[in-house]
């Protein structure tokens, strides 16, 4: 088997406390390597290294000057491999938030009077709130209330000339659904120069990704959502896109620069550590002088391909409990509905609130976590349910975690 998960929980020294975590989605568990990266890096990054005797195309660009500035650049080019691009079109920053601050104060030559961006109620709301702080008009799409999907067909209407900016989600981080990013970015182009925006922070840990295939014009990810330390970065589809935009407060910054926020150089040095942890996650990645790039994509098929299964065995075992309600999965409205979804999930159990749902789980042993509010859960009904607990799966679940999970919500439903 190439996935081998007793070997994946071996890189996990936090899963040794008798808990399981399902909660992949809030707090997900860091691997050991991780950790020991960030350790290093703290100490590490104010010394400086020793020159190298002779130079040459594979030398350090940092001789001289402290390792921080490495470390920063090995978690540009980490990045780069983790979404297939170049690091020169990668800006790091702190948070997803604040780079969607930082984007949309950048863009302000973009926009006119008439402007108007595409927002939708599906994303993240502090993400949502960074691009209103824009001088232009929001329009908004609207996820299924069934599904919770997030149609493709309503951006032929929603998009126009007007448009600068439209912002998607590549999942939704609470119901696992997969949005149709190449079919909304392809609606896009045909009706608009405007740049599409995508959150891949939920995405990123279960599939592959190459932005380019997605043909999106900014990907941003939350490094931590993957396990790693509290950095994030957005990636741009093309170098001069930075051209356009506003650098802001430093007259003298040029490309990725002109986005980048202040990172610590010491929590930087667990992003590459990161990259290739995910990369060595299947025992079946090609060996010898293959590319980082090249072994995680194989690592991350197989790693799919093994969360696809618990994932299956999720909503059929839950689905079978005649009391449990899989938001956007159970009920007439989403019956013979079929969406690509990633390992996660929200559910409810009827006549039971949702925190003494959450709280039989974890008397149980399980971590999972209460279902926070949102515009699109309130419209679908789920306050009235009594509330939703959320589970998220990281690669290092296993079938007994799903037994575990089921004979649990069992005792209550």
């Amino acid at each position: 088997m190439a996935y081998d998960v007793a070997s994946v929980r071996g890189l996990y020294t936090s899963l040794s406390d008798g808990w399981t975590y399902l909660n992949a989605h809030a707090c997900p568990q860091i691997p050991e390597r991780v950790s020991a990266a960030v350790s290093r890096s703290f100490r590490m990054s104010p010394a400086v290294a020793r020159p190298e005797p002779a130079g040459g195309s594979h030398s350090r660009p940092f001789a001289g000057q402290p390792e921080g500035l490495a470390l920063l650049d090995d978690a540009r080019t980490a990045v780069a491999d983790l979404v297939g691009t170049t690091p020169r079109r990668v800006a790091l920053g702190p948070s997803l938030n604040a780079l969607y601050a930082a984007l949309a104060a950048a863009m302000r030559p973009m926009f006119r009077h008439n402007s108007t961006v595409v927002l939708n109620n599906a994303d993240r709301t502090e993400l949502t709130a960074a691009l209103l702080r824009t001088d232009a008009s929001p329009r908004w799409a609207q996820a299924d209330l069934g599904t919770g999907e997030l149609p493709a067909w309503q951006y032929d209407t929603l998009v126009d000339g007007t448009t600068r900016l439209v912002s998607i989600p590549a999942a939704n981080g609470l119901l696992g659904n997969v949005t149709a990013v190449a079919d909304i970015v392809d609606r896009v182009r045909s009706r608009s120069r405007a740049w599409v925006l995508v959150d891949a922070s939920s995405y990123a840990p279960y599939r592959p990704i190459a932005v380019d295939d997605w043909g999106a014009d900014a990907v941003a990810i939350d490094i931590a959502e993957m396990g790693g330390p509290q950095i994030a970065a957005l990636v741009v589809r093309d170098e001069a896109m930075f051209g356009r935009l506003d650098a802001l407060g430093r007259p003298e910054a040029t490309g990725a620069a002109k986005l980048a926020q202040q990172v610590s150089s010491g929590l930087a040095g667990g992003v590459s550590a990161l990259v290739e942890h995910y990369a060595a996650l299947s025992a079946s990645a090609p060996a010898g002088r293959t590319t980082r790039r090249g072994r995680l994509l194989t690592s991350m098929a197989d790693t799919a391909a093994y969360l696809n299964g618990l994932r299956d065995d999720m909503h059929t075992f839950l689905g079978t409990l005649p009391a449990v309600h899989i938001v956007g999965v159970s009920g007439e409205a989403a019956d013979g509905a079929t969406i690509d979804r990633i390992p996660r999930l929200s559910f409810g159990v009827r006549g039971v609130p949702s925190a003494t749902v959450n709280q039989r789980l974890f008397a149980n042993g399980i971590v999972a976590t209460q279902t926070p509010t949102s515009p699109l859960f309130e419209d679908m009904g789920v306050p009235e349910m009594g509330g939703a607990v959320t589970i998220g799966l990281g690669p290092f679940n296993t079938t007994g975690d799903v037994d575990h999970l089921i004979r649990a919500v069992a005792s209550l439903a």
